[in-house]
């Protein structure tokens, strides 16, 4: 009988090369009473929404005997209605859709990465940026944030062209509001990257562009004249709608043409197009709670600013601070306390979800309860 051992060693022999040895993605999913490990918006979908949803679903579900729209046209017109809100003209061409904005990436990375080819981020960044990129077989170079003086997390634009310069990359990844930091970019990084790689695809990744603070720029307002940049967003965070899975970006109708080229057939659903249809009906709805959790991101900054920790200003629905002895021993502790955050693998830091104020109030209490017992230990 072959053993369990042998039966692994025999697959991981057929897997390609460059997987072998890889750890999946995997942010703990864990029965607790304060998840903010995630970034999830702790809102739920309003009872209203949650009608029309339902409603718009029940009618979509006869027909699901047919394949869905396969140019998602209904949606992307809603799409581009709702980011032409922002005060920047887009249309329903320029828009692309998937299963959540990992899809959107992989598609991307598809039609513009691949083997021979190179793309290139600033860490720390998005951890699924370097992930998709390795499973199109392409190469993945880890770019470097910080500048002396600035902040440890800031990426100048000097810094990202030299960087750009040096590696020559087929597609270069910005993210603005950065995860795992919230820091978000000055468009004149996206301009000198745009310029200084004529070789290649500019991927803005603005998934928590909504959070941002007062005056903080979208690379949306760059797209004209500009055919290789691309900026990707989501409907899992603002939009309170992680588990329906809706991703999508804007870009020139040229590059949305590509990825034509490599998506699979009907890859969105009727129910998924019909959720999302639904959700945009409700925007304003839906954005309502975006303001209470900038309040409570601010209000964990200030916190613990107070506490002698080190928290970055974020653009984001989440906060990363540092001044931690052992973050790893402070993550078990705040978990043996039911309110669980995430470790980013950067020395000295965690990662918190801003949540309801009542969610931010036990990480408070929960995390002013460890440092003072490690103080007193």
């Amino acid at each position: 009988m072959t053993s369990n051992s042998q039966v692994r060693s025999q697959v991981e022999a057929l897997l390609r090369p460059d997987l072998r040895g890889q750890s999946p993605y995997g942010a703990p999913q864990l029965d607790v009473p304060i998840a903010l490990n995630t970034n999830e918006n702790s809102y739920p979908v309003p009872a209203e929404v949650v009608e029309t949803i339902t409603a718009t679903v029940r009618e979509a579900a006869s027909g699901l005997n047919r394949y869905p729209d396969r140019e998602f046209t209904d949606l992307r017109e809603a799409l581009a209605a709702y980011l032409c809100r922002s005060g920047t003209a887009i249309e329903a061409s320029q828009v692309w859709a998937g299963n959540g904005s990992n899809e959107v990436l992989l598609h991307l990375l598809q039609a513009f990465g691949g083997p021979d080819r190179i793309a290139l981020g600033f860490t720390p960044a998005y951890s699924m940026h370097p992930i998709i990129t390795r499973t199109t077989g392409t190469t993945w170079i880890d770019g470097m944030r910080g500048v002396p003086g600035q902040g440890r997390f800031d990426l100048s634009a000097e810094s990202a062209v030299q960087q750009v310069r040096e590696h020559a990359p087929h597609v270069v990844f910005l993210c603005s509001p950065n995860n795992p930091t919230g820091t978000a970019l000055g468009l004149d990084v996206v301009e000198a990257v745009y310029a200084a790689a004529p070789q290649a695809l500019i991927v803005v990744d603005e998934a928590y562009a909504e959070f941002a603070r007062p005056g903080t720029p979208s690379a949306l307002t760059l797209l004209a004249g500009r055919p290789r940049l691309v900026v990707t967003r989501t409907m899992s965070k603002a939009f309170a709608l992680a588990g329906a899975r809706l991703g999508y970006l804007a870009a020139d109708p040229a590059v949305t043409d590509a990825l034509r080229l490599v998506r699979m057939p009907y890859h969105l659903g009727t129910q998924t197009q019909a959720v999302a249809l639904a959700a945009l009906t409700h925007t304003d709805l839906m954005l309502a709670t975006v303001g209470v959790i900038k309040d409570q991101r601010d209000r964990i900054v200030a916190e613990l600013s107070r506490m002698g920790l080190s928290p970055v200003p974020s653009d984001a629905n989440f906060v990363l601070f540092g001044h931690l002895p052992d973050a790893a021993a402070t993550w078990r502790e705040l978990l043996d306390r039911g309110v669980l955050v995430r470790d980013v693998g950067i020395p000295h830091h965690l990662r918190v979800t801003a949540g309801t104020p009542e969610e931010t109030t036990a990480f408070l209490e929960a995390l002013a309860a460890v440092t003072q017992h490690k103080e007193s230990a």
